[in-house]
């Protein structure tokens, strides 16, 4: 019944967007690193399949169990680092080394070493890293208009005017404006939607020192410096209080069950999860994880129909995407940015991590988000240490 209660259209159109964002902007990465691993097509589509199944269910039951909107995702970073470092790895290797990786990032849920180690990072900084990391995806969004004017401009004009009459339903009019808007204009890509469901595919594992040095560590490392220590930050900045040790070990265990059907990473989501956590998944904090229970619902349907919805996802033209993200996300980056500057013995340190965050700097296969927190990190103990006093 209070599930009931809480229900609305802007919460279930967040998760709508959320789940679109993150599959047009990454499904293709995925693609490549299961074409990397020379999978055969039902593979890949084995690959959506177990996905799909694992973010919608874990999506959907730590919602249901936290009431907090807590969205998981694939590791686009992992992703990328298999088409570059599975060269030689066959595919019962890379599913060995997808269970090493799911079973280190299980004990470092469940044991509590990650949110010992996440506690101690201040908010201003993980809120600067947030403002860093969405922050492309604002940009992004007029970026669009330069390709696409007569798309974008109308969707940010019908933005701005819902947001002064009707705020709560901004992102639902902006986002049925601009698919009619392409539909009139032939941008809809509707000829390659095609209906297909998609089969699990079973491969043995097996294990080598190869894919163990080369595959299971960096992928471990990738995943959690690169998406779920962006994905807490999002959570902790958004303000929700919910035990973080609990959340990556059921993502882990997700993990494990799903890897031999080629569910290689699972995570907490960060700029995805950031839609389903801003205001206009709805305006009381409290009703908006009705937005990631959407979401989860919307990637089971990936995962059992494979190609048919991610077929539906790839319609949309890239310029709609883009900037039904950035105007969605645009309440979530003034907030962040707020929140980081807020305290001024922390604002340097929270501004140098919202700045090497937002460069977009990548080293040694991890994205830039751990990079800022990292520097900001240091510039918060460099500019905390009292220089000693010279004695008299």
């Amino acid at each position: 019944m209070q599930l009931i209660k809480d229900l609305s259209t802007s919460a279930v159109i967040a998760g709508f967007v959320a789940v679109l964002v993150g599959f047009t902007s990454s499904a293709v990465i995925v693609f490549q690193a299961a074409q990397a691993l020379h999978a055969t097509a039902a593979e890949i589509a084995s690959w959506m399949c177990a996905l799909g199944i694992g973010m919608g269910l874990t999506s959907i039951a730590l919602s249901l169990r936290f009431r907090v909107p807590i969205l998981t995702a694939w590791s686009t970073p992992g992703a990328a680092m298999l088409i570059t470092s599975a060269s030689g790895v066959s595919m019962p290797e890379a599913i060995g080394a997808f269970l090493v990786s799911a079973a280190l990032i299980t004990v470092s849920g469940f044991s509590g070493w990650f949110e010992r180690m996440i506690g101690r990072i201040p908010i201003s900084l993980a809120s600067g890293m947030l403002a860093g990391v969405l922050l492309r995806f604002g940009l992004d969004a007029f970026v669009a208009m330069t390709s696409q004017f007569a798309l974008v401009f109308p969707m940010f004009c019908a933005y701005l005017i819902c947001r002064r009459l009707v705020p709560r339903y901004a992102i639902v009019v902006t986002l049925v404006l601009g698919v009619g808007l392409a539909a009139l204009q032939g941008l809809l890509r509707v000829d390659g939607i095609r209906l297909e469901l998609a089969t699990p595919v079973f491969t043995v594992p097996s294990f080598s020192w190869r894919a163990l040095i080369g595959v299971a560590l960096p992928l471990y490392v990738v995943t959690m410096a690169s998406q779920n220590v962006p994905g807490v930050a999002v959570i902790r900045a958004s303000g929700y209080q919910v035990p973080i040790s609990p959340l990556i070990g059921w993502t882990g265990a997700a993990n494990l069950l799903l890897a031999p059907f080629g569910g290689f990473a699972l995570n907490l989501a960060a700029i995805t999860a950031a839609i389903c956590m801003g205001r206009e998944a709805h305006e009381d904090p409290a009703r908006r994880y009705v937005a990631a229970l959407a979401a989860g619902a919307f990637y089971l349907l990936i995962g059992i129909f494979g190609a048919t919805v991610g077929s539906l996802f790839l319609a949309f033209p890239r310029e709609l995407v883009v900037a039904i993200a950035g105007f969605a996300l645009l309440g979530t980056i003034g907030s962040g940015l707020a929140a980081a500057l807020a305290p001024e013995a922390e604002r340097e340190p929270a501004l140098l991590t919202f700045l090497v965050t937002a460069s977009g700097i990548a080293l040694g296969g991890i994205g830039s988000a751990f990079w800022g927190l990292l520097a900001g990190v240091a510039a918060l103990i460099v500019l905390r240490t009292t220089p000693a006093k010279r004695p008299a």
